[in-house]
């Protein structure tokens, strides 16, 4: 090749104006072409992550105690009590020894500290998923959860391990100090166990047991990824403002990971090991319900045995087994008024105006199929869509509006909608019915929010009324609110009210407070509405104004307390005092 050619080959602008010009003729807009030029160098890098002040750090905020958390496991797990036990006490540990050592200025980076990494063991659908995320709900920490059967060994094809820290990122809309103390949950983690029969590499067992060792314990983990375009773009714009490439990093120090998985098998493992220890009753062992009982004799060396290897069983301190269920559990789960099972159904009516309630026998006969369907409390979900499936098919199109499931319905849902839709007299039997039900399910709606939600209601100063307790019940019915959030409404509503004679006592000089019965009667009269509370409320301030404020100019009243009658009658009764302490 001459120099001459050399010489008159384009320049990489003129090269890249060419390309572009070809590729926007060919596909119009959507293809443009990124200048090599553009993307961050590797000699340029260096790491954004700002180093966090004292101040900023202890932004993290965390005082929750075991036992309250408990106590809110509680209210939607049914058994399961040494799992919630382990499970809350560990991870309120993890967090409120963040908080204390941030608090002392940091020290939370200090270099061998051991996370309270939790395993979870217990067969399918006994609550091992739905614990970690009540848990998380309740914290208010990010959560994300991930299969360990979709993931491989860093640098093969699939699943990266470390998507799932990044996945935390998303969760908080790229807040890294609020991502950096979330818990990531691992479910099916006993599928990538070493297989015994397996020769040379296995990247989706092994491999992902090696890659999960680091997030585990700690590591710096890049949010940008070669096949996340979205980080892409984030780098290239923050190399065209600043001219430099900023990687952005998470490390895990702080991050709790929860595992869990099924085990099957692992009961032998446990079971043979007892064996040779002992000659005692372990070695009769034989039924399916006492060979999971086992699995709380697990050791590590048992684990290891499974498929595991040593330093993977070592970053998991934390063991925790559940049990399978009973029939009489799964009743209970159906009866709590948390039952998503229970309450899914009847919003999933309600979408059609249909109010629905079940009868207590057939509950239990759902209770007992679902025992036959041998997948714990997911059985319970399946049976009652198979139940009510005809149901929720055909009574849209008709004027039913009541239904009551009964122990018949149970044993034949077809034959027992057939005759509910042809007979006008059970429809109005079902309408008796389901208002019979329903002032008993109020009932067990007002027992269940005082005695799970009287402390919660008691610290804001709200007292347990009749009528607050009442209206709570009303909401978690008639809206399938959860009692914790009805108890929330309700606050707000008594905490408006309040508010709003606190803003009338400014303007007026003169403390104004409605007691306990004046406020119930106001909710009473705007029932489960804000605004409508709100206009009621005014208005009686409003007629209260004139006399508040000839009451104000007189220098031995300091305060009016507004009964039940200043509601009812609030001209006369504001009358009524002004004329009594001037006419005295």
């Amino acid at each position: 090749m001459s120099d001459d050619s050399v010489t008159n080959l384009p320049s990489q602008k003129e090269l890249e104006k060419e390309i572009g010009d070809y590729l926007a003729k060919k596909y119009g807009g959507k293809v443009k072409l990124i200048s090599a030029g553009m993307l961050p160098q590797a000699e340029l890098e260096e790491k954004s992550e700002p180093k966090k002040t004292a101040v900023e750090e202890k932004k993290f905020r965390f005082d929750i105690k075991p036992e309250e958390l408990i106590a809110y496991l509680d209210e939607y797990v049914v058994q399961q009590d040494e799992a919630k036990g382990v499970l809350a006490t560990k991870i309120c540990t993890h967090f409120n020894r963040i908080r204390a050592e941030l608090e002392r200025g940091g020290s939370a980076k200090r270099p061998g500290r051991i996370k309270s990494n939790v395993l979870l063991l217990g067969p399918t659908g006994v609550g091992k998923t739905f614990l970690v995320k009540l848990i998380a709900q309740r914290l208010g920490v990010p959560f994300v959860k991930g299969d360990a059967t979709k993931f491989s060994e860093t640098g093969y094809v699939g699943a990266d391990v470390e998507d799932l820290v990044r996945d935390l990122i998303r969760q908080t809309d790229n807040d890294l100090e609020k991502a950096q103390y979330g818990i990531i949950y691992v479910d099916e983690i006993d599928k990538i166990a070493a297989s015994q029969q397996r020769i040379g590499a296995d990247v989706s067992r092994s491999g992902v047991q090696r890659a999960l060792l680091k997030p585990m314990e700690e590591t710096e983990v890049d949010l940008k990824v070669p096949h996340d375009p979205i980080s892409m773009i984030e780098a290239m714009e923050h190399y065209r403002a600043t001219g430099k490439r900023a990687k952005r990093v998470i490390n895990t120090r702080n991050i709790l990971f929860i595992m869990s998985g099924a085990f099957n098998g692992l009961e032998g493992i446990i079971k043979k090991r007892l064996h040779r220890q002992s000659i005692g009753f372990e070695q009769h062992i034989t039924s399916k319900k006492d060979d999971i009982r086992l699995l709380k004799n697990v050791k590590a060396e048992d684990l290891i045995e499974f498929g595991f290897e040593s330093e993977f069983v070592g970053r998991l301190p934390v063991i925790a087994t559940l049990n399978v269920l009973s029939e009489e559990d799964f009743f209970a789960i159906l009866k709590n008024p948390n039952s998503s099972v229970v309450v899914g159904k009847k919003q999933d009516f309600s979408a059609y105006n249909i109010h629905l309630l079940f009868e207590e026998q057939a509950l239990r006969d759902v209770a007992r199929r679902a025992v036959a369907e041998q997948t714990g409390a997911r059985g319970l979900f399946a049976v009652m869509e198979r139940i009510l499936l005809p149901f929720e098919k055909t009574l849209p199109s008709t004027q039913i509006r009541y239904l009551v499931l009964d122990q018949a319905m149970v044993a034949d849902s077809a034959a027992g909608l057939a005759v509910l839709r042809d007979d006008e007299k059970l429809q109005k039997y079902h309408e008796k019915r389901y208002l019979e039900l329903f002032a008993e399910e109020h009932q067990l709606f007002v027992d269940f929010i005082f005695h799970n939600r009287k402390e919660y209601l008691t610290a804001r100063n709200i007292q347990l009324t009749s009528t607050r307790l009442g209206l709570m019940a009303t909401l978690c019915q008639k809206k399938n609110m959860d009692p914790r959030d009805a108890c929330k409404e309700i606050v707000e509503m008594v905490d408006h009210v309040r508010i709003c004679a606190e803003m009338t006592s400014e303007e007026c000089g003169l403390q104004v407070v409605f007691n306990d019965e004046a406020i119930d009667r106001m909710l009473e009269i705007e029932p489960l509405n804000l605004d409508k509370l709100n206009d009621k409320c005014e208005s009686v301030l409003h007629i209260f104004e004139y006399g508040l404020r000839l009451l104000s100019q007189k220098s031995d009243i300091s305060k009016v307390v507004v009964p039940v009658r200043g509601i009812d009658e609030p001209e006369k009764f504001i009358n009524d005092v002004v004329s009594e302490n001037f006419l005295s």
